[in-house]
Parts: structure tokens; C-alpha cells; sequence
């Protein structure tokens, strides 16, 4: 997830949680022409019941094994498997679900099984998801930090090798601000060629919580330079191409798959650590998730 620290954040009026805007449910679109669908997840199952397996790993705990601490990112939520933080509502969504007691927060984590996401060498993927952020604003909105992002393959069994690797963080978002970000991590920590902890990375400002929006990703093998391009409901927003690093921090950032990750963070060095207003129980609702892939 994106490792940037804001320097302040800006006061937040206290408002009741949001209805979410819901749209009936909707298959992963039909891939356009030139294109062919690799992967989907359209969540059809019952009522309650978790992710397929078949298609999604849990992350659970506050790391991966050997893994930095907290996520790498300082957030508080313990991530689990119960159906009470991530679950299918029947109705054709996957809610993943911040909840806190006594005991703190928890929330959800998925990632795909799959690890080999990348375009055809000369072709282009295309990593979309139609989403929902949690129903929240203002101070209740505190610490909320929903991610649908990417990881590069050689980090899974490893866990150390963060941002060499490559991330790609389709659509974050923090705290009820209606801004979306898209960002590209590489290179070392801190610093790089990458600027990291802060990453390449854009924004497009849109009301986003609360109500169905599509965010997509395309990878482009079929231009030089070979470039990636994030989306916003089809409008283009930010893009990073592989003259912008080095050819050894491209290459050691993208020359192998991805696994995408879906997850609801609380807390940490971006959107600062959840208070008392905090809303405990608004999901992130996901529609469906589709990777397409067009050859050259």
C-alpha cells in the first residue's frame, strides 16, 4: 500500500455515516474488442458466506510471515478470515468490513491465488474492479484506508524485497477525502528512483465514498516506452512510463506477474490512526474484479 506520510490533515466535521449508493449487480463486463477476459470474480455466492478459494488467500494478522510489522505501513486493525470482516452478501457484492470492539479493530485482506498477471510482450492488461468505499465522512471517516492495489510476484515467500518488486496501487483513498490516488512503487526505500516512501503517483478528485465507481489499470507493452495508465470510470488520470526510472528499476519492478490485493486498512502513516468518532462496521463493497489482456 502507498507508504506516504502527510505532513497534516486538514480539521473534519462530524457527519452521520452515508447510505451506500448501491447499483444492481453487474457481471465483469464483457471484454472490448481486441481484448479477452483472463480472470474475473463477479462474487455470486451466498449470503454470509467468505471468498472462493479457488480464487482469493487470506491475509491474516498484522503481517505477512517475516513480513514487516504492521503491513509496513503503521496501520492498527488485525486482519482476518471471519466472515464478519469479509463476506458475500448475496446479492452478487464481496464486502470487506472494518469492525471494532473491545479488543480493537479488524478488518479484511484478500489476494488473488493467481500471481502471474502481466501483459503479453507486446500486448496490455487491463486490472479493473467496480467498488464501493465504505459509507463514511467526516470524522467518522478517521483512519479509514480502502486499497485495491497490485503486488509483484517475487515478493510473495519473501516478504523483504519491498519496493524492488514493484507495486501498483489502482485506486487508494483515505479518511473520506473524495480524492483517489494511483501510484508506482520501485526502486529502494527510502529514496530512488522511485521517490519512495512516496511513490509515482496521481490523483483525480471525485465523490467517491459511498457510491459505485470503476477503477481500472492498463499495462502497455504495445508502445515504447512501455508505459501503465490508471482510469478513473474510463478517465485517464495519471500514467507512469519506463523512461521515467532507470532500465534495471523498470525491469526489476515489472518483468514478472502481479497478484492483486483488495483490502480495508485502519489506521497508519497516511491516513492517521482512527479516534472515538471513528464508524466502526462500513464496508467496502466490490462488484466484481476483471483482468483482460490484449495481445499484440
Amino acid at each position: 500500500m502507498r507508504r506516504r506520510i502527510l505532513a497534516a490533515l486538514s480539521a473534519l466535521v462530524t457527519l452521520p455515516a452515508l447510505a451506500v449508493t448501491t447499483t444492481a449487480h453487474a457481471a465483469a463486463p464483457p471484454p472490448d474488442s481486441g481484448w479477452s477476459l483472463l480472470w474475473s470474480d463477479d462474487f455470486t455466492g451466498a449470503a454470509g458466506t467468505g471468498v472462493d478459494t479457488a480464487n482469493w488467500r487470506y491475509d491474516t494478522g498484522t503481517s505477512y510471515p517475516g513480513g514487516a510489522a504492521q503491513w509496513g505501513t503503521g496501520e492498527v486493525e488485525t486482519m482476518t478470515s471471519s466472515t464478519t470482516n469479509v463476506y458475500q452478501d448475496g446479492a452478487g457484492h464481496l464486502a470487506i468490513k472494518p469492525v471494532h470492539t473491545n479488543r480493537g479493530w479488524t478488518s479484511g485482506r484478500i489476494e488473488t491465488q493467481r500471481s502471474d498477471f502481466q501483459p503479453p510482450t507486446g500486448g496490455r492488461l487491463r486490472v479493473q474492479a467496480s467498488i464501493a468505499l465504505p459509507a463514511v465522512s467526516g470524522r467518522g471517516a478517521q483512519g479509514y484506508w480502502p486499497a485495491f492495489w497490485m503486488l509483484g510476484a517475487p515478493f510473495r515467500g519473501v516478504y523483504t524485497n519491498w519496493p524492488q518488486v514493484g507495486e501498483i496501487d489502482v485506486m487508494e483513498a483515505v479518511d473520506g477525502q473524495n480524492t483517489e490516488h494511483g501510484t508506482f512503487h520501485c526502486g529502494v526505500s527510502p529514496g530512488g528512483p522511485c521517490n519512495e516512501t512516496t511513490g509515482i503517483g496521481g490523483t483525480i478528485d471525485a465523490p467517491i465514498w459511498g457510491q459505485y465507481h470503476t477503477y481500472t489499470v492498463e499495462w502497455d507493452r504495445s508502445v515504447q516506452p512501455e508505459t501503465i495508465r490508471w482510469y478513473l470510470d474510463g478517465t485517464q488520470f495519471h500514467s507512469v512510463n519506463a523512461s521515467q526510472v532507470d532500465a534495471t528499476t523498470w525491469a526489476d519492478a515489472t518483468a514478472h506477474g502481479f497478484f492483486v490485493i483488495l483490502n480495508v486498512a485502519m489506521g497508519g502513516s497516511w491516513p492517521g490512526n482512527p479516534t472515538g468518532a471513528t464508524v466502526s462496521g462500513a464496508p467496502m463493497y466490490v462488484d466484481y474484479v476483471a483482468v483482460y489482456q490484449s495481445a499484440s
